[in-house]
């Protein structure tokens, strides 16, 4: 199999987290690629319409794209069973918050890096961080039972969208007011196979 990949991309080092965790790594080559959202490197076009990484290509069927399908698929191939029935809706929704997060604070990445200057908005950033600031702030108040729990994909998502917040946006200081949730990011960045991913 390969990974249509880029370091940086919180996503893609979700899915590359779950390889870690599930002992698939040495199953998937990681094909760096660059892309943006104006212009969609023709490599990722060949296997996903929507121009996005992570992009998985399989032997047994078409590529698979978006990275909650991609664990998912992940986590079946293995049975490693980090969407664990007992309590997959709150798994569900806790990767939903995580990618949430992702998405608001990747657009802001975006609208700096790529946008040209006149086209920016500040108002628009504003908003975008408000909606991660509101799901980091659910987190610290609601879900810390859930995340001092056995491990599973709401864990990883949660963690790979807080290194991306500390990798782009890290003046926001997002730990101030989450201290709940700080000293559970600082325990799980620990892990081995959050250090193996680390952008920086």
């Amino acid at each position: 199999m390969q990974l249509f990949h880029s370091a940086a991309s919180p996503f893609v080092r979700k899915v590359v987290v779950t390889l870690h965790e599930t002992g698939q790594l040495g199953d998937v080559e990681l094909l760096n690629v660059q892309t943006t959202p104006i212009k969609s490197a023709p490599e990722i076009l060949a296997h996903n319409p929507t121009g996005k990484i992570p992009a998985l290509t399989r032997p047994d069927g078409p590529a698979l794209y978006d990275s909650r399908v991609i664990c998912r698929y992940l986590d079946a191939r293995k049975g490693a069973k980090l969407y664990p029935a007992s309590r997959i809706w709150d798994v569900l929704t806790l990767e939903a918050t995580g990618d949430a997060i992702m998405d608001a604070t990747v657009a802001m990445t975006y609208e700096r890096r790529v946008r040209p200057a006149e086209q920016q908005s500040d108002e628009w950033i504003e908003a975008q961080w408000a909606k991660a600031a509101r799901a980091i702030s659910a987190l610290n108040t609601r879900w810390m039972s859930h995340l001092s729990g056995r491990l599973d994909m709401g864990h990883i998502a949660i963690g790979c969208a807080l290194g991306y917040v500390d990798l782009r946006h890290d003046a926001r200081a997002w730990r101030k007011g989450n201290d709940a949730l700080a000293a559970w990011y600082e325990r799980f960045a620990e892990r081995e196979s959050m250090r193996a991913t680390h952008p920086g």
